[in-house]
């Protein structure tokens, strides 16, 4: 068991946590929650003893390991990625190099009944026992396995790590912290440079995980598919909820409306006292009792109402320009990079009106495909824009494309033209930028900042094709959200590059996926074309296990029949679990439902009600049970999607 216990932390004199008090037990899967600069980075920090607190203590079990993975990683070199990763087993390293000296040393003495050989003997002995139950003769298999998952190729495992981007050498650092099997994983955003193929084998690596895990991410179906508890980090203080963050989210929103509530019910019995000691403060008769009220306001402790941070982003796109009905068509289109070929002879076309979705492993093409049709890239082939095409383009690295001198008001006035001119500061407003900050320099803005920046551009003319190479990076769930609604109510072609199942689901109706130099279409969403990769990832299976059976004689591959019917004990089990949340999720609907109309009774008749303070009660109670059934049915019908979805594969066998 891990534990903070009472700790205090502040920078510059301002208090990040407040008197914390945290335990993790051993199998504990934690979202760790709170808007950006709350403390949660601070709180891994100091959990992996990176980070001192000014008081309180922290508390580790004797023996235990802890591995933090941060956001960013700064390493390099001409090692294999694979001999890179191989370096996570220091120990197991240190006794293989021993194992081989000792052999080496005994090679080299004649006399085996010397003292020497039998020192050297012990030690080899010794020294393999302790390799064999540290796992060392599996260890390059668990590192390919793992190398694999995290989306790296076998030609790629023998690459220098040096050739990488930061994103990659990112997932070597995560290879290596999840190979290491440390008894506590602390994950700050470890999906941000991560694939849709790659998140999924994380997300079933962390539930068979079999220490405990701490996660910090703006991936919501990561978290409600891992995380069993929600820590929210909110002012210094922590609320701990027993539920994944979906159902997090309600049981916020109620503990709000309770604090709320009896503040509200607090302040009045406040003033009535305060009246009560002003008109009596001179009369003798009633000298005893104002003495008795003062003391008790003296006394009483003040109710507080949690700080939620309620600024939102507000926007919706232009309407679009008509175009003609084909708005991008590609012929024969190719495109390398030197020698490495990305694009092989693709043939497409986008009607107006489509909404797609570019998923696949990074390096497979999305952005040049996204370049590419926005005109930014040299390619052999044809790539064409329809009739009256007007493009809007949100770049993967649009924020760098920032210039760091200017400021935000200047960032928008100089490239808006027309009547949008006058709107400028309304387009600012709406994405927070308002008073003092218009004026602030890009150069200090937080990625966040800049990601609504770079995204308020795209409202300073109509366009009717919006192209969007990864449009949510450092944005929090809530201004995902409102993005997602605002591209929800877009008229024009949609080409969205993401890997956040959440947001991209109902977004769009095509999903184009990136594999081996080419396109394959999917239609429906990112829901519908996982469920199919599934089904196709069976039958790929079957016929490596076939091909590898005509090599090996003897062997007897696994029949294409049993592998369907793993999958279907594994949809099944899905299934049942969802409806299991589906019968307590109508079970809380109805149990609201039936609070509602006991209120509603007791507000029919006033008089029933004691006083204006217990009117006030029942009347926040009211509403909060009516926000809370609304997201109570939002919930139902998200998980009867899901088993609609796992239901129709099941059908498909």
């Amino acid at each position: 068991m891990f534990s903070v216990n009472n700790i205090f932390v502040q920078f510059s004199g301002v208090a990040i946590l407040q008197e914390v008090t945290l335990i993790i037990n051993k199998k504990d899967r934690i979202g760790l929650v709170g808007k950006n600069g709350a403390g949660k980075t601070t709180l891994l920090r100091i959990l992996a003893g990176l980070q001192t607190v000014d008081s309180g203590s922290v508390s580790v079990p004797s023996g235990a390991s802890v591995g933090f993975l941060p956001q960013d990683v700064s390493f390099s070199g001409q090692q294999s990625v694979f001999k890179e990763t191989l370096n996570a087993f220091k120990r197991i390293n240190e006794l293989k190099e021993t194992i081989e000296k000792c052999q080496q040393n005994l090679e080299d003495i004649d006399d085996n009944n010397s003292e020497k050989y039998a020192d050297w003997v012990g030690l080899l002995n010794q020294s393999t026992e302790e390799f064999a139950i540290l796992g060392g003769h599996t260890i390059e298999a668990e590192t390919e396995k793992i190398l694999l998952g995290l989306g790296f190729n076998n030609d790629e495992l023998q690459m220098p790590v040096g050739s990488f981007s930061g994103g990659w050498r990112m997932r070597i650092e995560l290879a290596k912290i999840l190979l290491q099997k440390h008894d506590l994983l602390l994950l700050d955003e470890p999906t941000n440079h991560l694939d849709i193929e790659s998140i999924e084998w994380l997300e079933d690596y962390l539930i068979n995980y079999t220490g405990a895990v701490v996660l910090v991410s703006h991936d919501r179906t990561l978290l409600d598919n891992v995380t069993k508890r929600t820590v929210e980090i909110n002012f210094g203080n922590i609320y701990d909820y027993n539920v994944p963050y979906s159902s997090y989210i309600i049981k916020r929103d109620e503990r709000i409306a309770q604090q709320k509530a009896e503040y509200e019910n607090q302040q009045k019995f406040i003033e009535d006292t305060e009246k009560f000691i002003e008109r009596f403060r001179y009369k003798a008769t009633k000298a005893k009792q104002v003495q008795s009220r003062v003391k008790m306001l003296e006394k009483l402790e003040r109710k507080e109402v949690d700080d939620i941070d309620n600024s939102s982003i507000f926007f919706k796109f232009p309407p679009a320009p008509a175009s003609g009905k084909i708005v991008v068509e590609a012929e024969k289109l190719s495109k390398k990079y030197e020698q490495k070929e990305v694009l092989q002879n693709l043939d497409f076309i986008i009607d107006k009106g489509d909404k797609i979705a570019f998923v696949g492993k990074n390096g497979e093409g999305k952005t040049t495909l996204s370049r590419i049709i926005v005109g930014d890239l040299v390619h052999e082939g044809v790539c064409k824009l329809g009739f009256n095409v007007s493009l809007g383009y949100y770049a993967q690295n649009e924020t760098e494309l920032l210039d760091p001198e200017k400021t935000v008001f200047e960032t928008i006035d100089d490239i808006a033209i027309g009547d949008i001119r006058p709107k400028i500061r309304n387009i600012l407003g709406a994405f927070l930028f308002g008073g003092d900050t218009i004026d602030k320099k890009v150069k200090v803005l937080s990625g966040g900042e800049k990601s609504r920046l770079a995204m308020a551009k795209l409202l300073l003319k109509p366009v009717n094709l919006l192209v969007l190479d990864e449009p949510t990076n450092h944005l929090d769930m809530k201004a995902k959200d409102i993005l997602k609604k605002a591209l929800m109510g877009y008229e024009g072609t949609l080409i969205i590059v993401s890997h956040d199942r959440y947001f991209l689901q109902g977004l769009t109706q095509k999903v184009y996926e990136f594999k081996n130099k080419s396109i394959r279409q999917y239609i429906g969403d990112v829901n519908d074309f996982l469920k199919s990769r599934r089904i196709d990832s069976l039958k790929d299976l079957e016929k490596l296990r076939i091909a590898a059976t005509d090599k090996v004689s003897g062997q007897t591959p696994l029949s294409q029949n049993k592998l369907i019917w793993e999958r279907k004990k594994e949809l099944e089990k899905q299934m049942r679990k969802i409806q299991n949340q589906i019968a307590k999720t109508e079970e809380e609907i109805s149990q609201t439902e039936e609070r509602q109309k006991e209120i509603e009774k007791l507000l029919e008749n006033p008089l029933s009600i004691a006083d204006n303070s217990s009117y006030n009660i029942l009347y926040a109670e009211y509403n909060t049970l009516k926000k809370q059934q609304k997201e109570l049915l939002d919930v139902w019908a998200i998980r009867h999607e899901e088993l609609d979805v796992l239901q129709k594969e099941l059908n498909s066998f």
